[in-house]
């Protein structure tokens, strides 16, 4: 893939600034986390970990059984630690990451060496993005992103995609954070949000990604709101870790007022 496609902040984000290794986040892991059931008294880095491995938990908990037997991918796998969780914990029969930096997966075949010489036929790590995903058609049994299509410039093609991938019956699971719809709301995000202001963040619309799942051949299309198991916790988080009039603090602000909230969806194909 050329690296000059990468939109220019996520290839700064991701490549030379390393987003995982940012005060926010914690062992390599790169989301805001589940934080249902942690102490919020005072949280640790371990607490941080185990909110982003529940994030990864509750979107592979919405594979069904028996999960022996599907092939899933992730988009916007970043070091792939949730690919391998997904395979050590979930038992899949086989998982790729897919991410559209080379930089992320190189960091991800280095991180999981071990999992992928333990399971050289069944994990892999490979070039894509979610506008072109490196599949045959109807190939997959599961399609799933965990806290990354906030970045895709555009929506309709991942879903065109992910529908091109999926056997039909096979299911989409998405996780991230959308904005709430209206022209103001994105310039008020980019106002309070500097990964707004900079285009690393694009303010979908969980309306208009629904339209485009239904509009690509997907039914059964759900959708959650879990923001209350994700705003204060990671907040309450980032008390401790960045300053106060960090930017990232208006997170939880942002979604008191109704600007955006944290979603996931699950759709299955025709």
């Amino acid at each position: 893939m050329d690296h000059n496609h990468i939109p220019p902040t996520v290839r700064r984000t991701y490549g030379a600034d390393d987003l995982s290794t940012a005060p926010s986040f914690a062992g390599g892991f790169i989301n805001f986390g589940d934080w249902h059931g942690i102490d919020l008294t005072a949280p640790s880095a371990e607490d941080r970990v185990h909110s982003q491995e529940q994030l990864y938990r509750r979107v592979l908990n919405a594979f069904p059984e028996p999960r022996g037997q599907l092939r899933l991918a992730e988009v916007g796998c970043g070091r792939g630690l949730g690919t391998a969780l997904a395979l050590r914990e979930f038992r899949f029969a086989s998982v790729t990451g897919v991410d559209i930096h080379p930089d992320q997966i190189e960091r991800a075949r280095a991180v999981n060496a071990r999992a992928l010489a333990t399971y050289p036929d069944r994990l892999a790590y490979t070039l894509g993005s979610a506008a072109q995903l490196p599949f045959a058609d109807a190939t997959l049994d599961g399609v799933y992103s965990v806290e990354a299509a906030q970045h895709f410039r555009e929506l309709t093609g991942f879903a065109r995609e992910a529908a091109r991938v999926l056997r039909p019956g096979g299911r989409l699971v998405v996780t991230t954070f959308f904005a709430a719809p209206g022209p103001e709301i994105a310039e008020r995000l980019k106002i309070l949000l500097a990964s707004f202001a900079d285009g690393l963040d694009v303010a979908h619309t969980l309306d208009g990604f629904t339209t485009d799942l239904t509009d690509a051949g997907f039914t059964d299309v759900g959708t959650e709101s879990i923001g209350p198991d994700v705003w204060p916790g990671l907040d309450r988080y980032l008390a401790d870790a960045v300053p106060n009039d960090h930017w990232t603090r208006n997170f939880l602000p942002s979604w008191r007022h109704g600007l955006l909230d944290y979603h996931l969806l699950t759709a299955t194909r025709i």
